[in-house]
């Protein structure tokens, strides 16, 4: 049952970007940002600004349906402007030891907190990143919790061999839609940093 509920939440965080092919190719933005560095499958990058939309996610069977349904409403035009906004990727799950704590969509580059509209859902926040800088680990297969654990282990002894400092919590990021071949996918680990 375990191993069916960490796959039912890589689909449906997938589900976020279903305008994704087969074959991997994305046709929503990405949210974007500036490589300070590249190491392989490791990089160092700073986002200017995001905007996130986001919910938390609760304990219990099906919790997963939950947020991404609230979250995917309110850009549907659940909110107070009854606007509907485009999907951006990718969907980021703020990630605690063993689970999922947050899942957050990205607002286009174009809105802020001033012109965001605000949800009609209570238990949807808003909330802002500026001069966000992390350190990523880019890794394909399915988004669940074994592989984004053995990808976070990676990244952790990365940065450690780096010198930086961790400065936030972890968070998993999916970009592809639930049609993409395993192999295609991309998925990343993000830990915010600062040098030493």
């Amino acid at each position: 049952m375990h191993f069916i509920k960490i796959t039912l939440l890589a689909v449906i965080c997938s589900l976020a970007v279903t305008a994704c092919s087969l074959f991997g190719n994305e046709s929503v933005n990405v949210a974007p940002y500036q490589t300070l560095e590249k190491d392989g499958d490791f990089e160092v990058r700073t986002y200017e600004r995001l905007i996130l939309v986001s919910t938390t996610m609760p304990e219990g069977l099906d919790s997963e349906y939950g947020p991404f349904r609230k979250l995917f409403d309110y850009i549907s035009g659940n909110n107070e402007k009854s606007e509907e906004i485009a999907m951006t990727a990718p969907v980021f799950l703020d990630q605690s030891a063993q689970a999922t704590k947050t899942m957050s969509f990205v607002l286009p580059v174009d809105f802020d907190l001033a012109t965001a509209p605000l949800p009609k859902d209570s238990a949807i926040e808003l909330t802002e990143r500026r001069n966000y800088k992390v350190a990523v680990i880019s890794f394909s297969g399915f988004l669940n919790q074994d592989n984004i654990s053995m990808h976070r282990a990676e990244l952790q002894e990365w940065i450690a061999g780096r010198g930086f400092k961790v400065v936030g919590e972890p968070k998993a990021a999916g970009y592809n839609g639930p049609f993409t071949l395993p192999f295609l996918r991309r998925n990343e680990v993000l830990i915010p940093i600062e040098n030493l």
